[in-house]
């Protein structure tokens, strides 16, 4: 058990960058769950984007993690190696904080819609998309902070829809380019603008348009998410605060770069990231 969450941790350290940092504050219990929940989702996520795969091999892969995961949660014994040396302090941090088994399933869920090209028509079919990928992250993060306003399950999908949202935004071009168009079908029409656009990367008053209104509606859903402070338990608050504030700077930088997501890097300085995580855990604004 200990060896699988020192693996988790280290993995987390090394994938999680300043995060990290923001999960010091919280007690050694809380701290081992959120390094073991990052883990599990780090991985999962790896299988979904590994380059190096045909799509066979990836389905073939998610199966086996989701069934690896389903055995592990049963108390079976699983062969403690990599990547599958996570699931003891996975299922440890599962049955401390009764964390469902249906929101990591969801997790799987959302990256399995992943593996091939797809489009989402409307945006209520975005949300479903995020809900599982983001939305199920957020609640299985509720579980280990704790809460006492059964609502903060329902403000959890807000955050989790900011967040996903603004990686959408963030990697457009990637994306479009690997036949992932996620923004939806409608919004493109409204405004005019193609498949094709994205991936050729350009950038028009179209475009433009395009961007201020998808921005302009993520920006609701992070302060949507700003209940959920008064809704969770004090431990994390601290975490929440820096991935709200990490996060919210990335449409930041979209503004500043007049919405140019094409050929560029769009990042937090690791700086600032530092001092948001630094400060959060401080407890400071």
């Amino acid at each position: 058990m200990e060896a699988s969450h020192v693996a988790c941790r280290r993995l987390t350290r090394r994938a999680a960058g300043n995060f990290f940092v923001s999960f010091l504050g919280l007690s050694r219990q809380r701290f081992r769950a959120m390094c073991a929940l990052y883990a599990f989702l780090r991985l999962t996520d790896d299988i979904g984007d590994e380059p190096g795969w045909s799509l066979a091999e990836r389905e073939q892969r998610l199966s086996c993690w989701r069934e690896q995961l389903r055995i592990a949660l049963r108390g079976v014994d699983i062969p403690v190696v990599e990547p599958f040396d996570v699931f003891p302090a996975l299922v440890d941090a599962v049955s401390g904080f009764s964390i469902p088994e249906e929101e990591l399933q969801a997790v799987i869920d959302g990256i399995a819609m992943d593996l091939q090209p797809r489009t989402y028509p409307t945006f209520d079919d975005l949300r479903v998309y995020c809900d599982r990928v983001a939305g199920a992250v957020g609640r299985c993060c509720l579980h280990i902070w704790g809460f006492h306003d059964p609502a903060a399950l329902e403000t959890a999908a807000d955050c989790g829809l900011a967040l996903q949202l603004t990686n959408i935004l963030r990697d457009l071009g990637e994306d479009a380019a690997m036949g992932r168009v996620y923004l939806p079908q409608e919004d493109l029409a409204r405004f005019g603008v193609s498949v094709d656009d994205l991936v050729a990367g350009r950038v028009d008053d179209r475009f433009r348009e395009l961007m201020r209104f998808e921005v302009s509606r993520t920006r609701e859903h992070y302060i949507a998410s700003e209940d959920l402070f008064a809704q969770i338990d004090q431990p994390g608050r601290p975490v929440l605060r820096a991935m709200l504030r990490i996060y919210s700077g990335l449409l930041d930088r979209i503004e500043r770069v007049d919405y140019d997501v094409f050929g560029r890097t769009i990042r937090v300085a690791t700086w600032r990231k530092a001092l948001i995580g630094v400060a959060a855990l401080l407890g400071r604004s």
